[in-house]
C-alpha cells in the first residue's frame, strides 16, 4: 500500500479488518517493521483520537513519530500551482513537501474543508498536493471529502462485534447511518467515508437516513437505501452509525436542526437491539442522548479504543510496500 487516502487503496478490506484484529491481540508482534522509520504527522486543524492513535500505532511497530501543527506552528501555506504570493501566504506546498519528503518515510496528514466552496473542497487540492510533492508515502488523517482511518476502524467494530454476537441469524447485517442535528454546519467527512467503506464492503444491508436536502455526493452512497423517515429506517437495524453533516448540493448550510432527529432509548425499540456508534467528539442531549451513550447498546468507546489497530494495520501495509 502506497498510500491510503481512500477504501480505493485498499485491495482487500477483510484482510486489513483480519490484520487490524491480530495486531489487537499481539500489539507488538511486529515491532522491529518500523525500525529507522520515521513518520511525520501534519495536522492543519486540530485532532485528538486520530492523533494519538496514529502515534501509538507507529510506537508498536518500532517507528519514530513528529507531530507538527501546521496551522500554529508553521508558515501560511500556498497550495494553488502558478499562484502570485502577494498576499498573507509564506510558503508554498511545492517547496515545503519535498523538504517532508527528506524528513520522514511516511507523511500523515490531516486537512479540513472550508464548507464554503464545494468544488474547492471535493478536489482534494491540499493533500493531493502533499501527495504530488513529497515524493513519499501518504497517510489520510482526515481530508476535505474523506476519514478512511475512521471507518476502517468502524468495519473493524462492525466485524468485531458481529463475531462476539453468536446469536445472529441474519446472513447480512443491517446497518443504518442516520444524520443527527448539531449546533454548527459539520463537513461531510465521516458521512462521506463511511458510506463509501461499508458500499465497498459488501456484505451488509445498508440504509442512510437524514431529512430532505441533506442528501450525500451519490459517487459515495450509491448503493445504499436512502429513507427520510427515521423511524422506518430503523426498523430492524443492527448497528446505527449517528453522524451529523451539512448540505451537500447547497454547500455546507444548516436546514435544520430538528431534536427529533436526536437517537434516543425510545427509537432504539425498533431495532434488533442494535449497537450504537459515533466517531467523537460527540455533542451530549444534541445527537445522542446520555440514556443510549451510557447504556449497554453503546460501542463507542470500544470504536474509538480500535484506531490503534486501524492505524497500526495501514502503516504496517505501507511498510511492508517500502521495502
Amino acid at each position: 500500500m502506497k498510500k491510503f487516502t481512500s477504501v480505493e487503496d485498499v485491495p482487500d478490506i477483510n484482510k486489513l479488518v483480519d490484520k487490524a484484529l491480530s495486531y489487537k491481540k499481539n500489539p507488538w508482534q511486529h515491532q522491529q517493521l518500523g525500525d529507522r522509520k520515521r513518520i511525520g504527522c501534519l495536522f492543519l486543524n486540530p485532532s485528538m483520537r486520530t492523533r494519538l492513535s496514529t502515534q501509538v500505532a507507529a510506537q508498536q511497530l518500532g517507528m519514530e513519530s513528529i507531530v507538527f501543527n501546521v496551522s500554529q506552528e508553521g508558515w501560511a501555506l500556498e497550495f494553488e500551482d502558478e499562484a502570485i504570493m502577494s498576499g498573507n501566504k509564506v510558503e508554498h506546498v511545492k517547496d515545503a513537501a519535498p523538504i517532508f519528503g527528506k524528513y520522514f518515510d511516511i507523511l500523515a496528514i490531516r486537512t479540513f474543508p472550508s464548507l464554503q466552496n464545494k468544488a474547492d473542497d471535493y478536489s482534494e487540492l491540499y493533500i493531493n498536493q502533499f501527495i504530488k510533492y513529497s515524493g513519499i508515502p501518504v497517510l489520510s488523517l482526515e481530508s476535505a471529502t474523506l476519514h478512511p482511518l475512521q471507518s476502517l476502524t468502524d468495519i473493524i467494530t462492525i466485524q468485531e462485534s458481529l463475531k462476539e454476537n453468536k446469536t445472529a441469524t441474519k446472513s447480512k447485517p443491517k446497518i443504518v447511518l442516520s444524520w443527527a442535528p448539531h449546533v454548527k454546519a459539520l463537513p461531510q467527512c465521516v458521512a462521506n467515508s463511511f458510506s463509501q467503506w461499508v458500499n465497498a464492503w459488501g456484505e451488509a444491508d445498508f440504509v442512510i437516513t437524514h431529512p430532505e436536502d441533506y442528501e450525500l455526493d451519490e459517487k459515495f452512497t450509491k448503493g445504499a437505501t436512502i429513507i427520510h423517515d427515521q423511524d422506518e429506517a430503523l426498523k430492524s437495524a443492527d448497528f446505527v452509525y449517528v453522524k451529523n453533516w451539512s448540505t451537500y448540493n447547497d454547500y455546507g448550510k444548516i436546514y435544520t436542526n430538528d431534536p427529533e432527529w436526536m437517537l434516543t432509548e425510545e427509537k432504539l425499540n425498533v431495532t434488533n437491539q442494535a449497537k450504537v456508534m459515533h466517531c467523537l467528539p460527540v455533542r451530549r442531549n444534541v445527537e445522542l442522548s446520555d440514556e443510549v451513550l451510557d447504556g449497554p447498546n453503546s460501542i463507542v468507546t470500544a470504536e474509538a479504543g480500535n484506531r490503534v489497530w486501524a492505524a497500526q494495520a495501514v502503516l504496517s501495509e505501507m511498510l511492508l510496500a517500502m521495502r
